[in-house]
């Protein structure tokens, strides 16, 4: 049988959303202005993918650490979930903060 099966980047970006979620010291993905993309941008033009991730790191955690981390946690879930492999993946910090346990009542 013939076709062709695609993922919508909605899933691509939940999935790269869960993978860095996963990684120690990240807070959350900070908020954005697309519905539904929760701080994660996808892009593909010539069959190349790329994603940009917005995050909330935990206060005190090694920012080059965290990002290469969830770039390499990112790559992994897509190309295991998806069969896709992004090109870029670009991690941008924009907020820093308490853990969880650490916030004032």
């Amino acid at each position: 049988m013939a076709g062709q099966a695609s993922i919508s980047t909605d899933i691509l970006a939940r999935y790269a959303a869960d993978a860095a979620l996963e990684v120690v010291g990240v807070r959350a993905l900070a908020e954005s202005p697309l519905p539904g993309r929760r701080g994660v941008k996808v892009a593909g033009a010539d069959g190349e993918l790329r994603l940009e991730l917005h995050l909330a790191i935990e206060w005190g955690a090694s920012i080059p650490e965290v990002g290469r981390r969830v770039q390499e946690r990112v790559r992994e879930y897509l190309a295991s979930m998806a069969n896709a492999v992004p090109v870029v993946v670009d991690v941008i910090v924009d907020e820093i903060g308490p853990r969880p346990t650490e916030q004032s009542p």
